[in-house]
């Protein structure tokens, strides 16, 4: 029986990362999600979090931190938490991730739903859990079961989406893209390069001239956008630096 369509909360309980508050937020746009709570956070850096939000700034921006986990779900139809299934008698349901599409069909659930994560340290406490209607495992080798918060978001956003139960698409978020670099931050870049050419003795005088003039051409035509740009200026800082290092050292 298919599920019908829900607006998802992702609530992420006493996080404390704010790196992965940001990884979670990539996470929802990266698959069409844009409602996160955050309850009680420790120290709650939105400024950090956003440097992890690539692309997702607007779901950290419009996340809300509340005091409460009551104040993150009192208005959901469906709560699930998310759990390891270890070393604890949860007394709740405990479905495998891939078969949730198939449990929500059989209960046909409307309105407002909540995803729950616990903390990094100790997952979802049994009050918690007892706000629960059901609880999902995303299933894991026996070796090894936890997974990092970020990613157990995105593993669960992306079962949400495969699965098509999600109420709407919201509106389109560009994740981990920038526009086109410009020709002055390209010639910027092809100068930093044809110094560590010169530095490492690559370039030889005969044949300088036509090899630059092939490095600012592939330069062009690698359609290189403003974050390729700087990966590349960075990886490029380091060399230099260490090659001087090296140099300082003779």
């Amino acid at each position: 029986m298919k599920p019908l369509p829900l607006d998802w909360r992702i609530v992420l309980v006493r996080p404390r990362n704010p790196l992965n508050i940001g990884a979670a937020a990539r996470a929802l746009a990266n698959f069409g999600l844009r409602d996160m709570r955050v309850v009680a956070p420790f120290e709650p850096t939105w400024r950090e979090a956003r440097s992890a939000a690539v692309g997702a700034e607007q779901v950290v921006e419009s996340a809300r931190a509340v005091a409460t986990l009551l104040d993150a779900i009192g208005d959901a139809t469906l709560v699930l938490g998310t759990t390891t299934g270890q070393r604890r008698n949860l007394d709740r349901t405990i479905l495998p991730l891939p078969e949730l599409a198939t449990w929500l069909g059989r209960r046909k659930v409307r309105g407002q739903a909540a995803l729950l994560f616990g903390s990094e340290k100790t997952g979802l406490s049994n009050e918690h859990l007892s706000l629960c209607h059901a609880l999902v495992r995303i299933p894991t080798v026996p070796d090894c079961v936890s997974m990092n918060l970020g990613q157990a978001v995105a593993v669960c956003a992306y079962e949400l989406m495969r699965a098509g139960v999600l109420a709407a698409r919201p509106p389109r978020l560009t994740v981990h893209r920038s526009g086109p670099a410009d020709l002055e931050a390209l010639e910027r870049l092809f100068e930093r390069a044809a110094h560590m050419l010169d530095v490492s003795g690559y370039l030889k005088p005969q044949s300088r001239q036509a090899m630059l003039i092939k490095l600012r051409r592939l330069l062009l035509d690698l359609q290189l956008t403003s974050h390729d740009v700087r990966v590349l200026g960075g990886i490029l800082a380091q060399v230099e630096w260490k090659l001087a290092q090296g140099a300082d050292s003779e």
